[in-house]
């Protein structure tokens, strides 16, 4: 046997030769049972020679398989399971080579890791070289796509030299760049680097010890039978190991449904797209045709196809016999090809779910029986599995759930973004909230001194970053003993990774390390550490599994950059997948097309049967365009697509199958697939079944019945306020509902987390700032300089904004433009006579409501005196100013009641004057900056009036204990409310859903 220094080259192994003994169970049948259901046949007079039986099966999944298989026709009794190993993903072990002398001496595979940071050095070397953007996170996900390249150069045992042969002027000017990577690259250097590492590519290893494993048999042929059971070869060192047990004296290989009937033409034209295409490959690498494969178990010639596999190869037939589709539709039994055949065509993904959810539910209402999912689409996998868990079924999901979304996974990255964020607060909460966060608390203590964070600190606009101004807030606040606590235990958890992320380069281990101290620290609880439940469970075996990779494998990176850490964590993070290895129900599975092979269930259900979902169109291969995949000596892309063909019809030709797709996938039309297609020029739509699960599905969540009515509560008169400050009077009329809630109720809105500076904001700032210029200069000529102290005081207070780029590059110049035409203005009025009496200044005025005392209070932004002695009401506005209509019909009353509130000697800063003017200030900056908008000038003693009358018709009405608080009284002048979610005003406001 050779040794290390001498690999095994498929091309150099002289032919096997000799008869093959080659067999296919049609598909159809399930081909595990019926396989078990011969070889137990066969063992009946002697089950020592079952358990002498070698078994070589694709995938570990196929080995389960047919183990439950035989465990089934046992029905309990004893006995003896054959071998069975997988070919897929072969070792020494499974193959029976362990301790053989060739086998010693292969060096190990290459850690998957391990491999991926040296491949990713290599891409971001020539990133650099070539002046772009050096990202990690991108580049391991561009030295995954180059293993996976290398690896099929491995499999097909293709020759890098081959890029020599390619012409690069006949290559775009990416490919040019990427042709000259993966000469120097792929070809040159990491090979070297492999070796360097005593290691091999997985690919490579493998070829190697199935060909071992063929030489070694052709050598010596085993005494014990010796079967290779629905492989379909795509491996050219799997078909050499098959055509060598196909002619073993007591070999054999079982073929999936390979097409006998197919007519010799039909045959010969067969394209990479269609489902025998990849048999048709394979019985070319066993020299043997189709003649040379009979019929499990005893060969013989071929029976007719059933009608499903009749219909199912007319429709997916080579694209140049379809002019004979016409006459093939008449003569195909239709009525009993679609025996037991439901189609399914759903309006949205949901829906698609709810009904095959249901189909699969109700499958268990049958003792024993069984249903599998078969989809590529992993949002229809997961919509199902959550459909299910209604009924608390945990279903088999053979993909997993990614790392990145489970708890550990999740909570993992969370961490990372608050330190990254420098304690943002979205990103705080975020971390903070997670169901692993206690930082060494009772999780009930921990969760309520954040929520107290939350309320006091971290909403409205984002504080400065870093922990230390966390604490100088929380500090200004009643009572801060908790949150403090809470603050140091948080800063103390994340110190080491907040250092190890704050320098310019880092070793990955050391980031990796302090990440988990970090996680393990806000993980602990009192007496419990946070190791514990953080690594606890499938997905903490997993995400710890991921973490000692990285630390295995950091020192081939060496030192990077910090701010590279998170992409290359999501990256990693992204690409583990966590299977529960218990709870879950033993009769429902979802799987994907390439699992589901020589799988069978009572019901087969094939989901998501959309154009570019099933068959998945190819994905882009950053490495190698198809030319170069061809002059590589690559198989095409088309080949997928043929073994996805094949899978396809395999699976729809089950005794009981259910074809479904979704008109519409996140809100866009679908195609339904080609196979689907291809089915419909053949099949008449009146004979297609659909099922009750549609209507099961629309039913399930029954709508909830008519909508609420208006809300109208009524609550007593000791509970209904009696002081409204204006604005109050204003909602009063326009929302009374939000304002039984806010002054009733007590219900307050609460900020938004890391909110944004916005109008509300803006309008402080500029009502403040103005304030106190006029405040410093109420009497006489403003000075010379007077724009540019008014410029000043703006600039101090716009400065805690300066973080954000839309202060600084709107509201600020436009600001600016503000004080200088203020300034004029300013001093316009002053030389007319005309002066401010009192910023900001309060007042109240008591009214008698049928013998019940009501207050009315008001802060007016500004007033100002004219030399004729009446008072000019000012409000400054940044938005969009009150009309003087909307005033005179009483829907914006504040104003007019200032004005009415000045000539009743309400302002004690006021001397009482009559009301002269009501003017609103628009300052918007812009052309012009600002404009006066004159609301009453001789009629605003009658504005005024009409407005305090109005509030006392207003406040007698409310005084009724049968008055309700409605939430719209007036639907054109509501607008939007802070309290329409708890008015429901979706429901009944023909708004929509609230």
């Amino acid at each position: 046997m050779p040794t290390s220094a001498e690999p095994l080259s498929l091309a150099a192994l002289p032919p096997v030769t000799g008869r093959p003994c080659l067999l296919t169970i049609p598909a159809g049948l399930s081909f595990v049972d019926t396989l078990a259901d011969t070889l137990l046949a066969r063992a009946a007079d002697d089950p020592l020679n079952l358990a002498a039986t070698l078994i070589l099966v694709p995938t570990r999944r196929a080995a389960r398989s047919l183990k439950e298989a035989f465990l089934r026709r046992a029905r309990g009794r004893p006995l003896l399971l054959p071998r069975m190993r997988p070919l897929g993903d072969a070792d020494e072990e499974e193959l029976a080579l362990a301790g053989t002398p060739a086998v010693l001496d292969l060096p190990p595979a290459i850690e998957p890791v391990t491999r991926n940071f040296l491949l990713a050095r290599l891409v971001l070397q020539w990133w650099k070289a070539r002046g772009e953007a050096a990202d990690l996170g991108a580049a391991l996900a561009h030295a995954d796509a180059l293993a996976r390249l290398i690896d099929e150069m491995e499999t097909e045992g293709a020759d890098w030299s081959r890029l020599d042969t390619l012409v690069p002027d006949a290559l775009a000017g990416h490919w040019q760049a990427t042709l000259d990577f993966l000469k120097i690259a792929a070809r040159d250097y990491w090979p070297a680097i492999r070796d360097a590492h005593g290691a091999m590519d997985p690919a490579a290893r493998r070829n190697q010890l199935l060909l071992m494993q063929a030489e070694g048999w052709r050598a010596a042929p085993p005494e014990h039978p010796v079967i290779v059971a629905g492989s379909t070869g795509s491996i050219p060192a799997t078909a050499h190991l098959m055509s060598v047990v196909a002619r073993l004296p007591r070999g054999a290989v079982v073929l999936p449904g390979l097409d006998l009937a197919m007519a010799a033409g039909d045959w010969e034209r067969l394209a990479p797209g269609h489902p025998q295409w990849a048999m048709r490959e394979l019985l070319q690498r066993l020299r043997a045709d189709r003649a040379d494969v009979g019929l499990w178990p005893a060969g013989g010639v071929s029976a007719p196809p059933s009608p499903r596999l009749a219909l199912l190869a007319e429709a997916l037939a080579p694209a140049e016999t379809t002019e004979r589709w016409s006459a093939s539709s008449r003569s195909l039994d239709m009525e009993a090809a679609l025996d037991g055949v439901t189609r399914i065509e759903a309006n949205d993904s949901p829906a698609e779910a709810r009904a095959i959810a249901l189909l699969m539910r109700e499958v268990l209402e049958t003792p024993a029986a069984t249903a599998m999912l078969v989809t590529p689409d992993r949002n229809l996998a997961r919509r199902v599995g959550a459909e299910l868990s209604r009924w608390s079924v945990e279903v088999d999901d053979s993909a997993g759930a990614s790392l990145g979304a489970s708890v550990p996974g999740a909570f993992l990255r969370l961490v990372l973004d608050m330190a990254l964020s420098g304690f943002a607060p979205l990103e705080l909460l975020s971390c903070l909230k997670h169901p692993l966060a206690a930082l060494g608390l009772e999780r009930a203590d921990a969760l309520r001194a954040l929520r107290r964070l939350e309320r006091r600190c971290l909403r409205g606009p984002r504080p400065a970053p870093g922990l230390d101004a966390l604490r100088h807030l929380a500090a200004a606040v009643p009572m801060p003993e908790a949150m403090l606590d809470l603050i140091d235990r948080l800063a103390a958890a994340t110190r080491p990774l907040v250092e190890a992320l704050a320098g310019e380069t880092a070793r990955l281990d050391v980031l990796v390390e302090a990440h988990v101290l970090a996680a393990e620290a806000i993980a602990g609880q009192p007496g419990i550490p946070g190791a514990e439940p953080l690594w606890r469970g499938d997905a903490g075996e997993a995400a710890a599994g991921l973490v000692q990779d990285m630390l295995a494998a950091a020192g081939e990176l060496g030192a990077i950059r910090p701010r590279d850490y998170p992409g290359l964590f999501e990256t990693m993070v992204a690409g583990v997948a966590v299977r529960p290895s218990f709870g879950l129900h033993p009769r429902l599975r979802i799987l994907g097309p390439q699992e589901a092979r020589l799988e069978s269930a009572d019901l087969v259900i094939l989901g998501g049967l959309n154009e570019g979902t099933w068959p998945v169109e190819p994905a882009a291969d950053p490495w190698a365009s198809r030319a170069m995949r061809d002059s590589l000596g690559l198989p095409p892309a088309d080949k997928r697509l043929g073994q996805a063909a094949h899978d396809f019809a395999s699976l729809a030709a089950a005794p009981r199958v259910v074809l479904t797709r979704a008109a519409k996938v996140d809100l866009s039309p679908t195609v339904p697939s080609r196979w689907l297609r291809r089915l419909d020029a053949l099949v008449d739509p009146a004979r297609w079944r659909t099922g009750p699960a549609p209507g099961w599905a629309l039913s399930l969540d029954p709508g909830e019945g008519a909508p609420c009515a208006e809300p109208a509560p009524r609550p007593p008169l000791a509970a209904r306020p009696r002081v409204f400050s204006v604005s109050a009077v204003e909602l009063l009329v326009r929302d009374p509902y939000a304002l039984y809630a806010r002054q009733i109720l007590r219900l307050s809105p609460l900020d938004p987390v890391d909110q944004p500076p916005g109008a509300s904001d803006r309008g402080t700032i500029i009502h403040d700032v103005l304030d106190a210029f006029v405040r410093g200069h109420m009497r006489g000529p403003l000075p010379g300089d007077a724009a540019d102290r008014l410029i000043a005081l703006g600039r101090e207070a716009f400065r805690r904004f300066d973080d954000w780029p839309v202060v600084r590059r709107f509201w600020w110049p436009r600001f600016v433009e503000v004080a200088h035409w203020f300034v004029a203005e300013e001093s316009r009025r002053r030389a007319e006579g005309i002066e401010p009496l009192a910023v900001e200044t309060e007042g109240a005025l008591r009214l008698d409501i049928g013998g019940v005392e009501h207050i009315v209070t008001a802060r007016a932004d500004r007033i100002d005196g004219r030399p004729d002695g009446y008072g000019i009401v000012i409000d400054y506005k940044t938005g969009i100013p009150p009309s003087k209509a909307q005033m005179q019909a009483g829907f914006r009353p504040q104003l007019p009641l200032e004005a009415a509130m000045l000539a009743e000697g309400a302002f004690p800063e006021v001397k009482q004057r009559p009301a002269g003017a009501i003017e609103v200030w628009r300052l918007k900056g812009g052309r012009p900056p600002g404009e006066i908008k004159h609301v009453g000038d001789a009629d605003t003693d009658a504005i005024a009036a009409a407005a305090l009358d109005g509030v006392v018709r207003l406040f007698t009405r409310y005084s009724d204990e049968t008055q309700p608080y409605l939430s719209a009284p007036n639907p054109r002048q509501k607008g939007y409310g802070d309290y329409d979610h708890l008015a429901r005003v979706g429901e009944w406001g023909g708004e929509g859903e609230a």
